[in-house]
C-alpha cells in the first residue's frame, strides 16, 4: 500500500471555492489560500440563520493506546462514507499543533485512503490560526511584563502622572499568563524572567504549549466576534497585591489580542480525498484542554449538511466528556449519535495483562480481559443519552476469528450497533456499512443528558466526575487545592463546568493502570480558573502543559526531497 504522502499527492483535488459553493457557501463568502484551502466568512452565519440543523456525530475512542487507534482515519472515512451513500456530509476536525506533528505523530490529518488533503498543508502552518494564538498569547504576556516593569520603576503617583493609566499594582509573585510557543520544549516549562539591568523586576514563569493557551479555548468556544472579544477581555493575566484579578481589559491590551486572531476565528475549509467538506478550526488539546473543535465550525456546517462528523480528543472519558459537558452547554448543538473506535490491538493493550507475545499475534485472553474497557467507554457515552455505533478500524494483521468474537461481545452490550471498518485500506467503499448503521442510530429516540446539573457545587461536580465519570473510589485534594476552591467559590464560579486536565492513558488519574481501574482516589493538585473560556480546570496528578520530545521525535522522519516537496509526514 502506498504511504499516506503518495496517497495525499496523488489526489484529484477540487478547487475549493467550487467545491464550497457546492456544500451551499457563496463565492463571496469564501477567501482562497492556494486552490486546496479557504477561510469561510463569518458572516454566512447570519445568511443560514434560519436554515435547519442537520445531524451532529461525536467521535470518540477507547482508551489510547501506542498502536493508534484511527479515530481520526475513522471521523474522515465515515464521512466521506455518508457522501458515498448519498447524504450532504460535512467533517469538522481540530488543526494539528506542530507539537506532536513533529514529536510523536508525524501528522494528524487522517491516513491510508481516509485523509484530508493535501495533507502537508493541513499539518504544518495551514492558514496560520495557531501563529496567531501565540502571538495574540505572547503579546499579553509582554503587555503584563512591560507594566510590571514601568509601576517599579516609577511607582504609583509618577506612573499616573506620566501614563495617564491606573496604578494596578501587579503582584509579580502572581502573574498567572505564562508565555507559549507551539512545539515541545520541556527546557521551557520552568523559567525566570527579567534577568539585567532595565529588564525587571524578576519573576518565575514558564512556557506551555499553543494548544494549551486559554485562548485556543476561547477560539473554539466563541461564537462570533463580539463574543470573542469579550471573553478575551475577560482573560485573568496576573493578581494585584490586594489579592483582586488583573484581566487583559484592565490592562487595556485585549482588544490588541482579539485584532490578531480576528481571522483565525474563521474556520478553513478543505476536502477529503473523495471531495467532501470538511472543516478545521481550533485545536485544543484533550488532556489539558477541552479537545474540541470550534463551536463556530460546527454550527456554519449544521446549517449546510445533513450530517456533520466532528472528533473529540483521546477516550470518551477525556474529550468525549468534556464535548458534552463543556461544549455542548456553550453550544447548544446535542449530539445525535456517537461512534466509538477501537481496534483489535488496543483491547489487548489496555487488558492489564503482560504478555511476551506479539501485540498483532492472536490472544484471545488478552482481548477478553481488554475488552472490559470498550465496555466502560460504551457505557460511559450511554450515560449522556446518545446512542452509541462501535467501528472497529480493522488492521491487516486482524484475526477474523478475533474480530468475529468483539462483533458478538459489542452485541451483548448497551451499543446501538457495531461495524467494521476498513476505511484506511479502502477509503469510501470501507466504511458504507458503518456510515448505514451511524444513519441509523442518528435517527433513533436519544435523550442527551449531562452528567452534572450547572447548578452544582464544584465539589459535587468533581465529585460525580470522579465517582461517575471515572469510577474513582473518590477524590482526595491538596492543601492548594482546598484553598482555591474556598475561594472559586466565594468569587462566584461554582457555576462553571469542570475541565479535568488528567492523562489520557488510562481512566484514572494513573497511566500505569490499564483496562477498567476501581478503588482508586483521584488526587486534585490545584485549580485555575478559565473565566473568558467559561470553565475551570481541575489538575490531575503530574499533568504537564508544556510536553517534551521523545528519545527518537517524529522530526527525525520529516525532510524535504530535491523538488521542495515534503516527505515524511504520516
Amino acid at each position: 500500500m502506498l504511504s499516506d504522502m503518495a496517497i495525499s499527492r496523488r489526489a484529484n483535488l477540487r478547487n475549493i471555492v467550487e467545491l464550497g459553493t457546492e456544500l451551499g457557501l457563496q463565492a463571496q463568502e469564501l477567501i482562497p489560500f492556494g486552490h486546496a484551502k479557504a477561510k469561510v466568512d463569518l458572516a454566512v452565519q447570519q445568511r443560514l440563520a434560519a436554515q435547519p440543523n442537520g445531524k451532529l456525530i461525536i467521535v470518540t475512542a477507547v482508551t489510547p493506546t501506542p498502536y493508534g487507534e484511527g479515530k481520526t482515519v475513522t471521523s474522515i472515512g465515515l464521512t466521506q462514507s455518508l457522501k458515498a451513500i448519498g447524504k450532504k456530509a460535512c467533517a469538522c476536525i481540530r488543526q494539528p499543533s506542530m507539537g506532536p506533528v513533529f514529536g510523536v505523530k508525524g501528522g494528524a490529518a487522517g491516513g491510508g485512503y481516509a485523509q484530508v488533503v493535501p495533507m502537508q498543508e493541513l499539518n504544518l502552518h495551514l492558514t496560520g490560526d495557531i501563529h496567531a494564538v501565540s502571538s495574540a498569547h505572547n503579546l499579553g504576556a509582554a503587555a503584563i511584563a512591560a507594566r510590571l516593569f514601568h509601576e517599579t520603576r516609577l511607582g504609583p503617583d509618577e506612573f499616573c502622572a506620566q501614563s495617564g493609566l491606573d496604578f494596578l499594582d501587579i503582584d509579580p509573585e502572581q502573574i498567572r499568563w505564562h508565555r507559549v510557543v507551539d512545539h515541545n520544549d520541556r527546557c521551557l516549562r520552568h523559567i525566570r524572567v527579567g534577568f539585567g539591568e532595565n529588564n525587571g523586576p524578576e519573576y518565575d514563569s514558564g512556557f506551555d504549549i499553543t494548544a494549551a493557551s486559554e485562548l485556543m479555548a476561547i477560539l473554539a468556544l466563541s461564537q462570533d466576534v463580539a463574543d470573542m472579544r469579550a471573553r478575551i477581555g475577560r482573560l485573568v493575566l496576573a493578581l494585584n497585591r490586594q489579592g483582586d484579578s488583573i484581566t487583559a481589559n484592565c490592562l487595556g491590551v485585549a482588544g490588541a489580542m482579539a485584532a490578531i486572531m480576528v481571522d483565525a476565528l474563521k474556520p478553513t475549509l478543505m476536502q477529503t480525498l473523495n471531495g467532501a467538506p470538511c472543516f478545521i478550526h481550533a485545536g485544543p488539546f484533550a488532556n489539558i484542554a477541552h479537545g474540541n473543535s470550534s463551536i463556530i465550525a460546527d454550527n456554519i456546517a449544521l446549517k449546510l449538511a445533513d450530517f456533520v462528523v466532528t472528533e473529540a480528543g483521546f477516550g470518551s472519558d477525556m474529550g468525549f466528556e468534556k464535548f458534552c459537558n463543556i461544549k455542548v452547554r456553550q453550544s447548544g448543538q446535542v449530539p445525535s449519535a456517537a461512534v466509538l473506535v477501537t481496534t483489535l490491538k488496543a483491547l489487548k493493550a489496555n487488558s492489564g495483562l503482560s504478555s511476551d507475545r506479539d501485540i498483532n499475534a492472536p490472544d484471545q485472553a488478552r482481548l477478553a480481559a481488554g475488552f472490559a474497557n470498550l465496555h466502560w467507554h460504551i457505557n460511559n457515552v450511554v450515560r449522556y443519552g446518545v446512542p452509541v455505533v462501535v467501528a472497529i478500524n480493522r488492521f491487516a494483521t486482524d484475526s477474523e476469528a478475533e474480530l468475529q468474537w468483539l462483533m458478538d461481545a459489542v452485541k451483548a452490550t448497551a451499543a446501538f450497533g457495531c461495524e467494521i471498518s476498513d476505511a484506511f485500506t479502502q477509503g469510501e467503499a470501507g466504511a458504507t456499512a458503518l456510515a448505514q448503521t451511524v444513519v441509523a442510530a442518528a435517527e433513533s429516540e436519544s435523550a442527551f443528558t449531562w452528567l452534572y446539573p450547572e447548578d452544582a457545587s464544584i465539589e459535587a461536580k468533581l465529585s460525580t466526575l470522579c465517582e461517575l465519570g471515572y469510577g474513582a473510589a473518590g477524590m482526595s485534594l491538596s492543601t492548594l487545592a482546598k484553598e482555591q476552591l474556598a475561594e472559586l467559590t466565594e468569587q462566584g464560579y461554582g457555576h462553571l463546568p469542570l475541565c479535568m486536565a488528567k492523562t489520557p492513558l488510562s481512566i484514572s488519574h494513573d497511566p500505569t493502570l490499564k483496562g477498567v481501574p476501581q478503588d482508586f482516589i483521584l488526587p486534585i493538585r490545584a485549580f485555575n480558573v478559565n473565566v473568558g473560556a467559561g470553565f475551570i480546570t481541575a489538575l490531575v496528578g503530574n499533568v504537564m502543559t508544556m510536553p517534551g520530545l521523545g528519545l527518537t521525535p517524529g522530526y527525525l522522519q520529516i525532510d524535504i526531497d530535491e523538488a521542495g516537496e515534503v516527505v515524511g509526514l504520516g
